[in-house]
């Protein structure tokens, strides 16, 4: 299915995140004294997207929320990894930084732009790449791109069929995996994250599955001290991402 963005302002900031497009559908009745066209004109040159005249019929026809302002753009396909990709980028990072290597599996999130403030900070620490699975989960969209402010573009990201054997793949790679559930017995802080430590985080509202909780090698939890029951999934993984990086820090 195509990944369209709808409306002038929203295909500026892909524009200017940089979200691969494929083209700009255009009505051809739009103004051209709208200083919002021509800014999108004029990015769309910079960046070589072609604009294509269409009628506004088109695009009333293709539009899924009837918000298109006379534009649109389709994202191209985001360029998925293997896991040995992934696994290749994880050695070097050991062999760079004294052993330490991380990889976020994601199980099951279902919110595109969870996935993309995931993969913000997961680049910011320097995580190796993200799995996630290819069915009943959140895909590498237009509101990735937003979410992760174009930092999806630079860390790998592998969807596997299997998140259990995938695991199990992780583990004989020499890494230990953590399970951040609030089922944990120990903080986050009580817990050895140093070196090779795959990171598994849960969906938005039932957290980390049975099956993915029993093969995982421990479960880490979040200090809590407030009313609120959990913090979001991307804010709860950026916390635990963060200590991983304070435990290796050279």
């Amino acid at each position: 299915m195509a990944d369209f963005i709808e409306g002038k302002r929203p295909v500026i900031e892909a524009l200017r995140t940089h979200v691969p497009l494929k083209y700009i559908l255009m009505a051809d009745n739009l103004s051209q004294g709208d200083s919002l066209v021509r800014d999108i004109q004029r990015k769309a040159k910079n960046l070589d997207v072609p604009i294509k005249k269409v009628l506004k019929k088109k695009l009333d026809e293709i539009s899924e929320r009837g918000s298109h302002q006379g534009v649109m753009a389709e994202a191209a396909p985001f360029d998925y990894v293997n896991v040995t990709t992934i696994l290749d980028a994880a050695k070097q990072s050991a062999e760079e930084h004294d052993g330490r290597a991380l990889i976020v599996v994601l199980d099951h999130i279902t919110d595109a732009g969870n996935l993309g403030a995931i993969a913000r900070s997961a680049e910011c620490v320097g995580a190796s790449g993200i799995v996630i699975p290819n069915k009943r989960a959140a895909r590498v969209t237009a509101a990735t791109y937003k979410s992760s402010a174009g930092a999806i573009s630079h860390i790998p990201v592998t969807q596997v069929a299997n998140l259990v054997s995938t695991i199990e793949r992780l583990k004989d790679e020499g890494f230990w995996v953590a399970a951040a559930t609030e089922h944990a017995s120990d903080l986050i802080w009580q817990s050895n994250l140093k070196g090779k430590i795959a990171l598994v985080m849960g969906n938005e509202g039932e957290g980390v599955s049975r099956l993915v909780l029993e093969n995982c090698d421990f479960g880490v939890k979040l200090p809590q001290v407030g009313e609120i029951s959990s913090l979001n999934v991307a804010q709860a993984s950026t916390a635990c991402m963060y200590e991983w990086l304070r435990q290796n820090w050279e």
